[in-house]
């Protein structure tokens, strides 16, 4: 694809990135039936071909963007597995982003859609004023249907009830059980703390077990993916700024030897800091943190896991948008679970969204119903025990959707392992024998 920007343009930051994705761009069409909204609407601005199209078209004209362009570039829930297909490996993830920050500094949303924007982004990152924002929420559900679309939408996200916060994700150094083989920092999240306690607690057990000391660093925070994607970049970068020096602390101080994730969403922004921070003094200290982000999974396949149980259980893997598109990591979850003696069985729609795509089930409520009923089904279809999955957005997605308990992969890993049965599982009638 020829692009036609002025030298003034070209010289803005990251337009060098841009232009390259742009003009690597051959419109060919491979990454079209792949994209789930085009799938839903055949549309061909809701493809990631006529995204680009439409995003190059905007770049160029600068200035403020038109309705439809703003439109569809909503509608993108950048799974990205349009890169999964893509022959001249367009880095759609970086294009889409730098045009939702566009739109974001050039374009004034309505006054709902600008409020309901701004509240996710404050909220949802804060795990204490998120809390006190359910429980408040709770007591205005029965009015929703006096609320405007997206904000009754949100209700139907309230949880009946929240878990106490867990004190293990305060700051504090977990020593490892026996011999210490590594040290490792875990990311504990910003809206997984508030809404499901277990996977950091299940996280923690696992690692100590298998010789980590794992650290939960004084300053971390959220990895500020959510409003990276929301295209508030300025929020974004400070919230990493954040997360890269309370991590470097420790890297110069008694050292680590990972940065463990165990939400799929934030891991594919922080193996980005190297790129967000490029051009900073942050540079050099962005780099190692991502050289040093882990997907848990990861992990866990480095280390020789001490099976205590043998389950006879049947497990729906659902692989997060994330994790398999985002991280490229696409086996090591399926393997770690097959080996610890689950029966796991992969939906036929195994590469599509589920719907959730951070605040995508919130801002953008028909599209994503939709793409969350087709994963459901198709989840269900090879009758499991349960569903396992490596993101919280996810695992609340799917299981607003469905009778069938949604867990995270550790929390499985965990059990079988020697922690105690996942929450979620209990009152099943599950055999597990010893290994």
């Amino acid at each position: 694809m020829y692009t036609n920007f002025t030298p003034d343009q070209l010289s803005q930051p990251d337009m060098d990135d841009v232009n390259d994705a742009l003009t690597s761009c051959l419109q060919c069409g491979y990454c079209a039936e792949i994209c789930p909204t085009y799938q839903l609407t055949g549309d061909e601005n809701e493809n990631s071909r006529g995204r680009v199209k439409l995003i190059k078209e905007m770049l160029e004209k600068g200035g403020r963007p038109d309705e439809k362009t703003v439109r569809h570039i909503d509608r993108c829930m950048s799974c990205l597995a349009c890169m999964s297909t893509c022959p001249s490996f367009v880095n759609y993830m970086r294009l889409v982003d730098h045009a939702r920050e566009y739109i974001e500094d050039n374009y004034q949303r309505p006054l709902l859609d600008r409020l309901q924007r701004w509240t996710l982004a404050k909220v949802l990152p804060n795990p204490d004023l998120f809390r006190l924002a359910i429980n408040g929420a709770r007591l205005v559900k029965p009015l929703a249907f006096t609320m405007p679309g997206n904000f009754r939408n949100m209700m139907d996200f309230i949880p009946d009830k929240l878990p106490p916060p867990s004190p293990n994700d305060s700051p504090q150094v977990f020593p490892a059980i026996g011999e210490r083989k590594q040290r490792v920092a875990l990311m504990t999240g910003c809206a997984q703390k508030a809404l499901n306690t277990d996977i950091n607690d299940a996280t923690i057990r696992i690692l100590r077990r298998h010789g980590c000391e794992v650290v939960v660093a004084e300053g971390a925070a959220c990895c500020g993916a959510l409003t990276y994607h929301m295209g508030k970049a300025k929020d974004s970068r400070v919230a990493a700024a954040g997360n890269i020096q309370a991590w470097m602390k420790e890297v110069n101080g008694a050292g680590l030897d990972a940065i463990v994730i165990n939400t799929s969403g934030c891991g594919t922004v922080i193996k980005e800091y190297g790129h967000m921070f490029r051009n900073d003094a942050l540079a050099e200290d962005a780099v190692k943190i991502s050289s040093l982000a882990k997907d848990i999974s990861e992990l866990l396949s480095k280390i020789e896991l001490g099976n205590k149980l043998k389950p006879d259980m049947r497990v729906a893997y659902h692989a997060t948008c994330s994790l398999q598109y985002g991280q490229r990591v696409r086996f090591a979850p399926k393997k770690l679970l097959k080996k610890a003696g689950f029966t796991v069985i992969e939906s036929r729609d195994a590469h599509t969204c589920c719907g959730s795509a951070g605040t995508y089930n919130l801002l953008q409520p028909e599209v994503s119903l939709q793409l969350k009923e087709r994963k459901v089904k198709a989840l269900q279809e090879g009758r499991p025990d349960a569903i396992a999955a490596g993101n919280i957005g996810c695992m609340v997605q799917i299981g607003s959707g469905t009778e069938l308990p949604v867990v995270h992969t550790v929390e499985l890993l965990d059990w079988v392992t020697g922690g105690p049965v996942p929450r979620a599982l209990e009152g099943l009638e599950i055999v597990a024998v010893a290994s």
